[in-house]
C-alpha cells in the first residue's frame, strides 16, 4: 500500500471542503425553492390582521333566499360593540367549552350532562346540552306580519330556532326590540297537542301552549312558547316561510352576546334547513368570510359551485343532528403526514360551523405539529395561545412563507387550505397553527369554522353528501 503524503492529505483536506461547501449551498438553494410555489403561502405580514373597515364583497349565490353572513365581532357586524370584544384567549376558551360539550353528546349518555336526555341522543330539538360556546357567525332574517328583521346566529350543531319575544321575564340585553308577538298578525302559540310538541325533549304544557327548554353547553339557556309565524329570509314574498316553527323565549340567559335570537341548521324536523326542504330543497350551503372585515353568506338549496369536492354525509344514530364526514388524511408542504387511516376512524369527525379551531384525535395532531413545524424553524417560537400550542413571532418580518396544510377526506376530496385556515393570528407576535388536539384517540374530532373558511360549503341533505368549493367568496 502507497504511503499517503503530506501533501496528498491535503489536497484531500481541501476536495472534501469544497464538496462539504457545494452541498451546504445545494442544500440552502433547495429550501428556498421549497418554501415557495403551490405547496406555500407566501403573505405580507401586513395582512395578516383583519382590518377595522368592513370590505364587503361575496360571490352570487344560488338563489334569492341568500343571507349575508359577518362575523359578530368584526366591523361588518351591527352588533359590534367597541372595546367590547372578548381577548383571543376568552374566544378560545369558549371554543374549548363548545367542544367539550359536543365530545359529552358524542360520548353517550354516560358522560352526558343530563342522563336521560342524552340516552334520546340528540335528535329532537330542546334538550340540555347543545353545543353553543363562540357562536361566531350572524344572518339577518325577517319574522312576523309586517316583518320585523333580526340578527341571530346560526349553528349547524343546533335544531331548535328562536328569538327573544314580549312579553320577557328574563331576557339579556340584545341589538334590536324584542319581538312582540301581538303585532304580528300572522302569529300564533303551538299547543301542547301538536306534534311538533311531543317530540320535544324538555316540553312541557302552560296554560294550552307548548314550552321549551334548551340549555346549552356553556351553561347558557333558552325558555319560552313553542310558535309559529312568517319568516322571511328574501325581498320577495317567494322568500316567505309560512307557519315557520320556533322558539318565542322569554327567559334567557348566557353568552349570546346581543344577538337577538339563534337559528339552528342541524338535521331534525324542526331546524330551518329542514323546515326549508320543501321550499328550496333539502340542503344548504355557506361561505364564511376570510376575515372579520369581510362578508360571506348562507344559502338554503343544495345548489354546489363547479369546482365543488364531495365526500359521503355519515349518519350516526347516536347524534343524529350533527353533520359527519370522514377525514382521512392531512397533507403538509405536499407532503402526506404519516398517520394511519384507522387513526381518523377510531371516533370519526363532525363538521361544525360554530367551533373556531379544528380538533384532531392526539396521534394525528402530533404528526401534523411535527411536520408543520420542521417547516417554521426560521421563525422566532412564541408563547402558547390559550389550546394552541404551535406559535410564532413574525415581527420585524415583511413577508413569512408558511407551507400548506390540505385535508384529504373519504372519496377523494382534497380541501387545500387558505392562509387563513392554517394560522390563527393574534398579532403579528403570536401566530399559531389553527389546530389542535382532543388529548387522545378516542374523543369525536371536529371540523372547525377556520378551516372552512372562503369554501362554500354544500350540505347535501338530499344525497347525503358534503362538498367544499374554493374561492365561495373572499
Amino acid at each position: 500500500m502507497a504511503p499517503v503524503t503530506r501533501r496528498a492529505l491535503s489536497r484531500g483536506c481541501c476536495r472534501l471542503a469544497v464538496v462539504l461547501a457545494l452541498a451546504v449551498v445545494a442544500s440552502v438553494a433547495a429550501d428556498d425553492e421549497s418554501s415557495s410555489g403551490p405547496n406555500w403561502h407566501v403573505v405580507s405580514v401586513t395582512s395578516l390582521l383583519p382590518t377595522a373597515v368592513c370590505t364587503p364583497k361575496r360571490a352570487a349565490a344560488s338563489n334569492s333566499s341568500a343571507l349575508s353572513v359577518v362575523h359578530r365581532h368584526g366591523p361588518c357586524s351591527p352588533l359590534q360593540a367597541r372595546g367590547g370584544e372578548p381577548s383571543h384567549a376568552e374566544i378560545l376558551d369558549r371554543d374549548q367549552d363548545r367542544v367539550d360539550s359536543i365530545h359529552r353528546l358524542t360520548a353517550g349518555p354516560s358522560t352526558a350532562d343530563d342522563p336521560a336526555s342524552a340516552s334520546k341522543g340528540v335528535s329532537l330539538p330542546a334538550r340540555r346540552g347543545v353545543p353553543l360556546g363562540t357562536a361566531n357567525y350572524i344572518v339577518s332574517v325577517g319574522l312576523g306580519t309586517p316583518k320585523r328583521d333580526f340578527l341571530v346566529v346560526f349553528d349547524t350543531g343546533s335544531d331548535l330556532s328562536w328569538v327573544q319575544c314580549k312579553p320577557c321575564d328574563d331576557c339579556y340585553q340584545q341589538h334590536d326590540p324584542l319581538f312582540d308577538p301581538s303585532q304580528s298578525t300572522t302569529y300564533s302559540a303551538v299547543p301542547c297537542r301538536a306534534p311538533e310538541c311531543r317530540r320535544l325533549d324538555s316540553g312541557s304544557c302552560s296554560s294550552g301552549k307548548c314550552r321549551y327548554e334548551v340549555v346549552y353547553g356553556d351553561m347558557s339557556q333558552t325558555d319560552g312558547n313553542l310558535a309559529r309565524d312568517t319568516l322571511t329570509l328574501g325581498p320577495s314574498l317567494s322568500d316567505q316561510l309560512q307557519g315557520f316553527v320556533f322558539g318565542c323565549g322569554d327567559d334567557d340567559t348566557g353568552l349570546f352576546g346581543k344577538a337577538d335570537g339563534l337559528f339552528g341548521l342541524g338535521r331534525d324536523k324542526v331546524s330551518l334547513a329542514s323546515q326549508a326542504a320543501a321550499k328550496y330543497g333539502a340542503g344548504f350551503s355557506y361561505c364564511l368570510p376570510s376575515s372579520s372585515s369581510a362578508e360571506g353568506y348562507l344559502s338554503l338549496g343544495s345548489a354546489a359551485p363547479p369546482n365543488a369536492q364531495f365526500t359521503a354525509m355519515v349518519t350516526r344514530s347516536d347524534t343524529p343532528s350533527f353533520y359527519y364526514l370522514n377525514l382521512v388524511g392531512i397533507k403538509v408542504a405536499g407532503r402526506t403526514v404519516r398517520v394511519a387511516p384507522a387513526v381518523f376512524r377510531m371516533a370519526g369527525t363532525v363538521i361544525d360551523s360554530g367551533t373556531v379551531i379544528t380538533r384532531l384525535p392526539s396521534r394525528a395532531y402530533s404528526a401534523l405539529r411535527s411536520s408543520f413545524a420542521g417547516l417554521m424553524r426560521r421563525y422566532k417560537r412564541a408563547p402558547a395561545l390559550s389550546i394552541l400550542d404551535t406559535c410564532y413571532d413574525f415581527t420585524g418580518r415583511a413577508k413569512v412563507q408558511i407551507p400548506s396544510v390540505a385535508l384529504l377526506f373519504d372519496g377523494g376530496a382534497t380541501v387545500n387550505l387558505g392562509f387563513g385556515g392554517v394560522l390563527y393570528v393574534a398579532n403579528k407576535s403570536q401566530a399559531c397553527l389553527a389546530f389542535a388536539s382532543n388529548g387522545d384517540d378516542t374523543s369525536i374530532g371536529i371540523l372547525g369554522n377556520m378551516q372552512q373558511k372562503t369554501f362554500a360549503v354544500v350540505y347535501d341533505v338530499a344525497n347525503q353528501k358534503i362538498g367544499f368549493g374554493a374561492k365561495g367568496c373572499s
